[in-house]
């Protein structure tokens, strides 16, 4: 089947039909037939970042939590759930677990997991599956989910770049995919529209659950000079956070910070009760999109087969909240940046230049 794109708007997400609240079923219900079920049920598949990646795993899981309490539902069967993935050789296991526990909608984290989506979605015809960041084609029973981060990333680089002392900064990837490359062509493009002088330190982990490598690349960068680092990492970027807040202790007039991602990391950057060294944060609203999907799905309307992007005109994606971090003047240059992009003025790049 050809792939279908649609575009999501958030205030849609928002504005989706109130469901009646589930009823909750009996110990025996897993081994009913799924048409006797009177709740319905959602789970996920984490990555390999676990599910308290302070990330994209934990955001996924926000969404799908507040469903499922919206919802009447308990965690476990014929409620919401979840299995983490100690590694890559989990995914497929993880995501039959699920389809085998009929749960009725079950999510798959992260573009890790295309294949083994692929895979089940072909054995389980009658499973219902949405893989977050990666388009699954063919698969009339996969909803595919992506934001361009890129957009969002390109008002972060943009802000580094116009408040950085030293003239450089840093981006520290998970590991190398088209979805990560946004995050870094998008940093990039921002960073050297506002200053084209600016340099960026881009390094790889390798890994999206390795807080220690990311805090030995943190400490590289920072000693080289990088006084604002942006991570697209998971808990990789942890380590990041340590890095930093370790600095800021030993001298408060460190000029150390955090471009955070996925969800707001604010609280991931407190070093106590009057200093903070998260910069800003590039959000992807997962726990929307998971949310609504599971609305949807709920309602008899599973995107199954269609790809829904979010972006910065359907309010998918954005700069959390700078606590003040970022000036006015700064601020002012990011709303411009940003009205050119929805506008199309800016087309900001998906790929960085090799």
């Amino acid at each position: 089947m050809k792939k279908r794109k649609i575009g999501l708007a958030l205030s849609a997400l928002l504005a989706s039909g109130t469901l009646l609240a589930a009823c909750g079923n009996d110990d025996n219900a897993s081994d009913t037939k799924k048409d006797d079920k009177k709740s319905f049920s959602v789970a996920m598949v984490t990555d390999t970042g676990g599910i308290d990646d302070r990330s994209f795993n934990q955001s996924t899981w926000e969404g799908i939590e507040r469903f499922g309490k919206d919802n009447g539902l308990s965690k476990g069967n014929n409620g919401y759930d979840y299995l983490q993935s100690a590694s890559e050789s989990d995914y497929n296991t993880n995501l039959n677990s699920l389809v085998r526990r009929n749960f009725d909608l079950v999510f798959a984290v992260g573009y890790q997991l295309h294949d083994s989506v692929v895979e089940v979605a072909k054995q389980q015809k009658d499973a219902k599956i949405a893989i977050i960041d990666s388009v699954v084609e063919g698969q009339d029973n996969v909803a595919s989910i992506m934001f361009k981060a890129n957009e969002a990333s390109y008002l972060a680089g943009a802000a580094a770049a116009l408040q950085s002392k030293t003239g450089k900064i840093g981006f520290i990837g998970g590991m190398e995919s088209d979805i990560i490359d946004g995050f870094e062509a998008g940093f990039v493009a921002g960073a050297k529209a506002a200053n084209p002088k600016v340099k960026v330190d881009v390094q790889y982990a390798g890994s999206f659950g390795d807080a220690a490598k990311g805090q030995a690349i943190a400490k590289r960068m920072y000693d080289s000079g990088s006084d604002i680092i942006f991570h697209a990492a998971g808990g990789t970027g942890n380590g990041l956070f340590t890095e930093a807040k370790e600095r800021k202790k030993k001298d408060p007039k460190a000029d150390v910070w955090v471009i955070g991602v996925d969800r707001d990391q604010y609280d991931e950057g407190k070093v106590d009760d009057k200093t903070n060294v998260t910069f800003t944060s590039v959000l992807k609203r997962v726990d929307i999109a998971a949310e609504d999907v599971a609305k949807q799905s709920k309602d008899g309307k599973f995107p199954g087969g269609k790809t829904i992007t979010l972006g910065l005109k359907d309010n998918g994606v954005d700069l959390a909240d700078s606590h003040g971090v970022i000036t006015s003047d700064t601020q002012k240059k990011i709303d411009e940046y940003k009205e050119k992009i929805i506008k199309g003025e800016i087309t900001v790049p998906e790929k960085p230049e090799k």
